[in-house]
């Protein structure tokens, strides 16, 4: 029988905080609450949950910051973040921390159970390596697929990606993108079909979240001087390009 999914639920309003944990527990999750953002990094450091609802506006740690230090010890938790603030530099700003996806407040809880069900299936598809043993026999067995465009190499399987040999930090939405994009580096992706093949989830036309996740690959790999490859091909979407 497959466990239920651990959710840690960060929000110092008490009343949101048990009514959002009330309706997962009735969806068949394991809920553990904090209250405040530095309580939220205490459990998060007892044990690692399958999904992090957070709020910003926390009193001890905000959670802009408890996002910023999830990334930076896992790029593949996934976080949704529920808030009053819905301006679109704070949707960028969010986006730029690393969260996954957000709600505003007020929202609606089915819709919450519906984006953590989509970051769960999400990270059961990256997780689905073979299923039995003799398929994981196999697959150790399958020559180990590695995309390889100029200086860049992406191993789907060990989530690594290297520039001239040295691994960069990467998201699991960046990493996403960047294998749609290696994986077919003469096609040009349209807005759309990178959100929605990355991301698994219909495309927004107002959405702007592509455009963040390729400026922030943008800018962790300029140190490398490869920021060039990701070439923006105007009114249609994104292509590698030969720089």
């Amino acid at each position: 029988m497959e466990r239920a999914a651990d959710i840690l639920i960060i929000e110092d309003d008490p009343s949101i905080n048990e009514v959002v944990c009330a309706h997962l527990e009735r969806r068949g999750y394991r809920c553990r609450q904090a209250f405040s953002g530095t309580e939220g990094l205490m459990l998060l450091r007892e044990e690692r949950p399958d999904v992090v609802v957070t709020d910003l506006m926390l009193p001890g740690i905000p959670g802009e910051e408890i996002v910023r230090s999830i990334r930076e010890a896992d790029g593949e938790l996934p976080i949704v973040v529920i808030s009053a603030r819905i301006t679109a530099a704070d949707k960028i700003m969010l986006l730029t921390a690393g969260a996954d996806d957000y709600l505003t407040k007020p929202f609606d809880l089915d819709e919450l159970h519906a984006r953590i069900d989509a970051q769960l299936r999400h990270r059961r598809t990256r997780g689905n390596a073979g299923g039995d043993a003799t398929a994981g026999t196999r697959e150790a067995e399958r020559p180990r697929r590695v995309l390889v465009f100029q200086t860049w190499e992406l191993d789907p399987d060990g989530r690594v990606f290297c520039v001239d040999g040295e691994e960069v930090a990467l998201t699991r939405t960046e990493f996403n993108i960047l294998e749609l994009l290696m994986g077919r580096p003469q096609k040009v992706f349209t807005k759309q079909e990178l959100f929605e093949l990355a991301w698994g989830e219909p495309y927004s036309v107002e959405d702007s979240t592509v455009n963040v996740h390729v400026s922030n690959l943008r800018r962790k790999l300029k140190p490398t001087g490869t920021d060039g490859y990701l070439q923006t091909v105007w009114g249609m979407g994104y292509k590698l390009h030969n720089a």
